[in-house]
């Protein structure tokens, strides 16, 4: 009992220094190994990896894209209007030196960054905008967080906004706002239409004034139009021919 006893620490130490020393890394994984507190260039992995106990010390990074919720964030659109927005942001880790060395936590700080780059982002713009060019705005804000997050060794691959909300009471104000542009859009096309047609009946008048033969045609077609009702009682006046003729008579 004795002898086992002693060779127990043994073991457990003989453990611990052995995992120290071996590390295996999955296929999506990378090690930032840290000699004496200084990194190498390259990240290390994946397989079996053997450190120096004491010496190194390895920290892992996950190569995956990674898929974040942003929280809900308190907007004021460029036309005074108040939403809230939230969206979701999908990125990688594509240099896992820098990741580790560069910014003290990556996921944090791309978290936060994207809040605040939505916010940026939308407050430029309407709400109409907001509402109706989503992909667009989706691509804006990929861009700049791709571009702010590559010191960090971050891809950001997407940005894609979730939801828009309104508030009720701006849901009837703007409601009332699109029926009254419906109602004013309805007084131009009817304004343009009565435009149109008196400009072509001054034109009908036009030629009518200055071919007599012409009103005598417009005269029986117009009859024609009265006689096709039997009900009619129709009284049939000279032509403006024949009554010039029987006044110089």
């Amino acid at each position: 009992m004795s002898g086992i006893g002693f060779f127990i620490p043994i073991l457990v130490f003989g453990f611990v220094i052995l995992t120290s020393i071996i590390k295996i890394l999955k296929e999506y994984e990378r090690g930032v190994i840290f000699t004496l507190g200084r990194v190498g260039r390259r990240a290390a992995g994946p397989g079996l990896i053997l450190l120096i106990p004491v010496i190194q010390v390895m920290r892992k990074v996950d190569m995956r894209t990674l898929v974040h919720d942003v929280p809900t964030q308190d907007v004021i659109s460029q036309d005074n209007v108040s939403v809230k927005v939230n969206a979701v942001i999908y990125y990688r880790v594509v240099d896992a030196v820098r990741a580790v060395v560069q910014v003290e936590n990556y996921m944090a700080a791309t978290s936060q960054l994207a809040q605040t780059t939505l916010r940026s982002v939308l407050g430029k713009h309407d709400l109409d905008e907001m509402l109706q060019e989503r992909d667009k705005l989706n691509k804006d804000i990929q861009e700049i967080l791709d571009q702010q997050t590559e010191a960090w060794g971050i891809k950001v691959s997407n940005v894609e906004i979730k939801h828009v909300d309104v508030d009720q009471s701006m849901i009837r104000a703007i409601a009332k706002q699109a029926e009254a542009e419906r109602e004013r859009r309805a007084k131009v096309i009817l304004a343009e239409g009565e435009f149109q047609a008196a400009a072509k009946l001054s034109e009908a008048a036009t030629v009518l004034a200055t071919a007599p033969g012409a009103m005598e045609l417009r005269y029986l077609n117009s009859l024609q139009e009265i006689a096709g009702d039997r009900t009619n009682t129709i009284v049939f006046p000279f032509s403006m021919s024949q009554l010039s003729e029987k006044l110089r008579g």
